[in-house]
């Protein structure tokens, strides 16, 4: 099948798992910022998402699309080299029409998922995983307080968070190029939308990180009160 035999199929495929990850990012943005306001609202939203089966199904889609994601950048970084040969190694200048993020997005990737791992441990393993097992999952209050109780995590998250948004500005155009959105005009709309969408969505990121971490740290308790 073409989609995975070619080049440009295992392209398609990188863009369409990458489309699934911007949607989940948008909804995370969008779901924790409900922390910084109330611990309440957020702890509602924790309990009605759980381990309920849509939310099982939505970890599992969305589980496979990253896992499909990593495997195909890995493929396509390997195909990109073994192409170029002993031509990589060559001292050039690159273009000026060629993005940083785009020579870098494989560093980028690692560096995201690093930080994927960490947040999955610090969250999804200590509510719904244990959940799923059938053992007493903790709260969102709970799960946020452990974490950002501990001022180094701010930072961890906040250089997280600068890759993820190196890594989707580029992405999200590139997604629409590869599924056939790829004439100038449009191009340069959706480079636009996605540098907008991903610094919206970091800083929101970067907010509720931020608050949470003046909160459980420092004791603002100003911020998110119940």
């Amino acid at each position: 099948m073409w989609l995975f035999k070619s080049s440009v199929g295992r392209k398609v495929v990188m863009s369409v798992t990458g489309l699934f990850l911007i949607l989940f990012l948008t909804f995370h943005a969008l779901m924790n910022i409900v922390a910084v306001y109330s611990l309440d609202a957020y702890e509602a939203v924790c309990e009605f998402l759980g381990a309920n089966w849509y939310a099982l199904l939505g970890t599992a889609v969305l589980a496979a699309g990253f896992v499909i994601h990593i495997i195909y950048a890995f493929i396509l970084t390997l195909q990109n080299r073994s192409a170029r040969g002993a031509d990589r190694y060559a001292v050039t200048k690159r273009p000026k029409s060629v993005e940083w993020a785009s020579q870098n997005m494989f560093v980028l990737g690692l560096i995201v998922l690093c930080f994927l791992v960490l947040h999955l441990y610090q969250f999804w393993a200590k509510m719904q995983l244990p959940e799923i097992m059938g053992e007493y999952p903790a709260s969102g209050r709970e799960a946020l307080e452990a974490t950002f109780s501990q001022p180094w995590v701010c930072i961890v998250y906040l250089i997280g968070f600068v890759a993820i948004w190196f890594h989707i500005t580029h992405g999200f155009w590139s997604a629409f190029q590869s599924i056939g959105v790829n004439n100038d005009k449009w191009i340069e709309r959706w480079k636009c939308i996605g540098w907008w969408w991903a610094t919206i969505v970091m800083l929101l990121f970067a907010i509720c990180v931020i608050a949470l971490t003046c909160k459980f740290a420092w004791g603002c308790e100003c911020i998110g009160a119940c």
